[in-house]
């Protein structure tokens, strides 16, 4: 029987030095990467605590001289946070709710009723995936500008956020793959039972495909909140943009404390959203790799 080879043996291991080697490399590693990650956190929410001349000085400092939290306050005020964090929150809301249901929809029809054609449809969805973003926010803004049919502009509304966020070949080809992989026989007793397919969907489906929904909505969420480009072109009226945009629009004549404080408190929603769904997303994650 051949075992699994190693750089150190199993007996190496074994032995108490062996072992304090492997704990000592492997506790010196998980610190290195945890510092990597988390310094410059670290850095960015300190940097706010200084005075704008300690935050300019060379060499920096690692603590503030003297702590000081008005940065934080005046970002809320100054930059009215309070405004674009809601433009945010509405935006990446109803991108999310759009995605959800339409991808959703979309991915279940094209893995479970198999539609004529269906094949020819994702290959045209998942070709869209090679052509740059950045190719397309020309059409895009000529569509929201002028919408087709109905000849009303979108822009400066949300639903220019909304409508393209819908979207998104790559959640819709996660949904496939993980319907793709539903054991048959729940569905097959649920069609014996006299569930239709849109109960099928709502009462079968849907509880089982938490994990990819969950991870689903993560990214439905980030990509929005993130989103620089596309809101900038969109919404020239400055009391309807986002917090990214704005951080960007407001930062003129603002002391570089204020916008690292206003920085970091855009950015907590996000945090805050990984830190208590951290578990679904890697659950989702994990969920496509075995089968049944």
């Amino acid at each position: 029987m051949s075992g699994t080879r190693t750089l150190i043996s199993p007996a190496t291991l074994a032995r108490p030095r062996g072992k304090a080697a492997y704990w000592a490399v492997f506790t010196g590693v998980v610190l290195l990467f945890a510092l990597a990650f988390l310094f410059p956190v670290y850095w960015m929410v300190t940097g706010a605590l200084k005075s704008p001349d300690e935050v300019a000085r060379t060499p920096p400092t690692l603590l503030p001289a003297h702590w000081n939290g008005g940065g934080y306050t005046d970002a809320w005020d100054l930059m009215e946070l309070p405004r674009h964090l809601e433009n945010t929150l509405v935006q990446a809301a109803g991108a999310w709710a759009f995605q959800l249901v339409f991808c959703t929809a979309a991915a279940y029809a094209l893995s479970k009723l198999r539609p004529a054609f269906g094949k020819v449809v994702l290959g045209g969805i998942l070709a869209t995936l090679m052509v740059p973003a950045q190719a397309l926010v020309v059409p895009k803004y000529l569509t929201v500008a002028d919408l087709p049919l109905v000849h009303t502009s979108l822009l400066d509304d949300p639903l220019a956020i909304w409508l393209p966020a819908v979207a998104n070949a790559f959640n819709l080809y996660l949904l496939k793959r993980f319907f793709d992989q539903l054991p048959r026989d729940v569905l097959e007793a649920a069609e014996m039972d006299g569930a239709g397919k849109l109960r099928t969907l709502w009462s079968v489906v849907l509880p089982m495909s938490r994990p990819v929904l969950g991870v689903v909505s993560i990214f439905a969420l980030v990509a929005v909140w993130q989103d620089f480009l596309w809101p900038l072109m969109v919404f020239s009226d400055t009391d309807k943009q986002p917090i990214s945009v704005a951080l960007v629009q407001l930062s003129q004549n603002i002391q570089l404390t204020v916008l690292i404080a206003a920085m970091v408190i855009a950015s907590i929603p996000m945090v805050a959203l990984f830190l208590v769904f951290q578990r679904h997303i890697i659950a989702g994650i994990s969920a496509g790799s075995t089968k049944g």
